[in-house]
C-alpha cells in the first residue's frame, strides 16, 4: 500500500497516520486526547450539515439588516426569502478570531484556525470532518466534499491536509446513486482488507511500546488502540456497503449543466445534495463557490464574478455583483425550501439539517476577513432573527460552530477558537 509512513520505536512520533481507501487517522500527541462525544438527550437533534462557503464574500450593505432582532427589516438580499423568514439566521458582526490575510484565509472558512494572517500555520480539523469523524460510520459515505469549479475545498482532516473536492455534478450524481461493477467492488474491498492488515502492524509494534512508556502514555496509548479499534469497525461498514446496491432515485444525472454558469452547477450541486440526504447516502457536506467562479449567461453581467467582487465601490460593478450574489442566495433559499417540503423522521429534513452559508471574506473588495457573511438554517433552532454583534469587535464565528456539534450530540467544551456557544441562538 502506498504513502504510509509509520513511526513507532522508542521515541513515538508526534503524529503517525493511517490512509486506506479515503480514510485518514491520526496518531494523536500523547499529551491530550479530545473528548469524544457525549448526547444530552433533553435537547433536539440535528442529525445532518452542509456547509456553503463563498471565496468571495456577499456584499454586506446589501445582505446586513439594519435592525436586529426578530422584528428585523429584510435587506435587499433577504428580501427574496421572506417566506423562509423563520427558518434560518442572519448573523453580524463574526469572524475567526486571529485569521486574516485576505484570500489566504479560504482554508479556514471551516476549521477557524488560525493562520497568523499569512496562511502559514497548519490547518486543523473542519467542522464538518469533525462530524464525520464521529457520526459518519452511519451512512454509506461519511461525507462528500464538493466545488462549484475545482478540487479545492476548506474541508481538511485532523492532520491538517486538505480533501480534494468532486467539482463534475455526473460523477457525484453517479457516485451516489450508480451501482459499482463487480470489477470496482472487488478493487474496493481489497483496499480495504489491506489496510486492515496494515493497522494489525501497526497495533502490534505499538503494544511492544507499552512496556517503555510511563503510565500516563500507556492510558494515552490506549486511547489511540481504542481508535483504531473504531476505525477498524467503520472499515468494515465500509466493506458491508460495497456489496449493497445504490438507492434508486426519481432523477436522471444533470448531463446538461451550464459547465460555464457557476449558478447552474450550484443549482444542480444541491439538488444532488438533497438527494444525498434524502436517501441516507450521507450526512455531511460542503459545497465550495470558488474565486474562478463563472457568470457565463447570467442576465445583466457582463463582467467576470471576481473582477466585480473587487468593485472598489464603482456603482455599476456593484449592481452587476449584486445580481450574481442574489442568485447565488436564491439558490441556497431553494434548497432550504426543497428540504422544507421533504419529510424527515421527526418533521422535515430541514428540521433534521444544519445548512451554513458564509465566505471567509467579508468584504472581497478590500480583502478583509472581518465581518464575515453568515446564514444559518434549519436544525431546529429557534430561527427569525438578526443576531447583530460588534461590527468592530467581532464575536468569534468558532461559537456557532460549537453549538452545531452540540445540537448533533457532540458536546465538545471548544472548537477552534470558541470561548463558548453562540449567544442567541437557541
Amino acid at each position: 500500500m502506498k504513502n504510509v509512513n509509520i513511526t513507532l520505536g522508542k521515541s513515538l512520533s508526534r503524529r503517525a497516520t493511517l490512509r486506506n481507501a479515503g480514510i485518514a487517522m491520526g496518531l494523536p500527541m500523547l499529551d491530550a486526547m479530545m473528548p469524544a462525544f457525549a448526547v444530552n438527550d433533553s435537547q433536539p437533534k440535528a442529525k445532518r450539515f452542509l456547509g456553503v462557503s463563498l471565496s468571495l464574500g456577499l456584499h454586506g450593505p446589501l445582505l446586513v439588516p439594519e435592525t436586529a432582532g426578530a422584528q428585523y427589516e429584510p435587506s435587499p438580499y433577504l428580501q427574496p426569502l421572506q417566506d423562509l423568514r423563520d427558518d434560518f439566521t442572519i448573523v453580524s458582526g463574526t469572524s475567526h478570531p486571529r485569521v486574516g490575510g485576505g484570500h489566504t484565509a479560504e482554508s479556514s472558512i471551516f476549521s477557524a484556525c488560525p493562520n497568523k494572517n499569512d496562511g502559514a500555520a497548519k490547518n486543523t480539523i473542519s467542522l464538518d470532518q469533525l462530524f464525520a469523524k464521529h457520526l459518519g460510520h452511519e451512512t454509506r459515505f461519511p461525507s462528500m466534499v464538493l466545488n462549484t469549479g475545482s478540487s479545492s475545498s476548506p474541508s481538511y482532516t485532523e492532520n491538517g491536509a486538505m480533501i480534494p473536492a468532486m467539482e463534475d455534478p455526473v460523477e457525484l450524481f453517479n457516485k451516489l446513486f450508480k451501482d459499482d461493477s463487480a470489477k470496482e467492488q472487488d478493487q474496493q474491498a481489497e483496499l480495504i482488507r489491506s489496510g486492515r492488515s496494515i493497522m494489525d502492524i501497526v497495533g502490534d509494534d505499538a503494544k511492544s511500546l507499552q512496556r517503555e512508556l510511563g503510565y500516563g502514555d500507556k492510558e494515552k496509548l490506549d486511547h489511540w488502540f481504542t481508535s483504531v479499534r473504531e476505525l477498524e469497525q467503520r472499515l468494515h461498514a465500509n466493506e458491508a456497503w460495497i456489496r449493497k446496491p445504490k438507492p434508486k432515485v426519481d432523477a436522471k444525472a444533470p448531463y446538461e449543466v451550464n459547465r460555464n454558469n457557476t449558478i447552474s452547477i450550484e443549482n444542480a450541486m444541491l439538488e444532488i445534495a438533497r438527494l444525498a440526504f434524502q436517501t441516507d447516502s450521507t450526512r455531511f457536506m460542503t459545497l465550495h463557490v470558488p474565486g474562478t467562479a463563472k457568470v457565463n449567461g447570467v442576465a445583466g453581467v457582463n463582467e467576470g464574478y471576481h473582477s466585480l467582487s473587487h468593485h472598489g465601490r464603482d456603482e455599476e460593478k456593484i449592481d452587476q455583483l449584486a445580481i450574481v450574489e442574489q442568485a447565488v442566495i436564491n439558490e441556497w433559499a431553494d434548497f432550504l425550501r426543497r428540504l422544507k417540503d421533504a419529510p424527515g423522521e421527526n418533521g422535515s429534513l430541514l428540521d433534521e439539517t444544519m445548512i451554513l452559508l458564509t465566505s471567509n471574506l467579508g468584504n472581497a473588495s478590500s480583502h478583509d476577513n472581518r465581518n464575515m457573511p453568515v446564514l444559518f438554517a434549519g436544525g431546529g433552532f429557534k430561527h427569525g432573527r438578526h443576531l447583530a454583534f460588534d461590527q468592530r469587535n467581532n464575536y468569534p464565528l468558532p461559537n456557532l460552530y460549537l453549538s452545531a456539534l452540540h445540537r448533533a450530540g457532540l458536546e465538545h467544551e471548544h472548537f477552534a477558537t470558541s470561548t463558548g456557544l453562540m449567544e442567541g441562538l437557541a
